[in-house]
């Protein structure tokens, strides 16, 4: 069965940072392109970023551009997002999912078959 355990989210104020971490278990990690979506109260999930298999390549949203970064660690089979300047609109539940066998980086949620249950980002002004 395959597990997909987000830590790292909490609060902070406007300009600072943090470090998200998911850890997966249940398939080979490595074998698979990873991403990160959130989730705001009353609107659609969307899109963060998304990283290669082997990490190499990797793809962000306009909104968090410059801003984030993905990266990911296959030995210890966790995908990380840094968040730097943060902004009130950033505040969502971020979870991140693995994408299905085969898709080397995608944006479109609809490619990912398996998600983490999240953590909750919240920036303050």
């Amino acid at each position: 069965q395959v597990q997909l355990v987000e830590s790292g989210g909490g609060l902070v104020q406007a300009g600072g940072s943090l470090r998200l971490s998911c850890v997966a278990n249940g398939r080979t990690f490595s074998s698979y392109a990873m991403g990160w979506f959130r989730q705001a109260p009353g609107k659609e999930r969307e899109f963060v970023a998304a990283i290669t298999r082997s990490g190499a390549g990797t793809s962000y949203a306009d909104s968090v551009n410059g801003r984030f970064t993905i990266a990911r660690d296959n030995a210890k089979n966790t995908v990380y997002l840094q968040m730097n300047s943060l902004k009130p609109e950033d505040t969502a539940v971020y979870r991140c999912a693995s994408a299905r066998l085969a898709i080397v980086l995608t944006t479109n949620v609809r490619n990912y078959d398996y998600w983490g249950q999240g953590t909750q980002v919240t920036v303050s002004v």
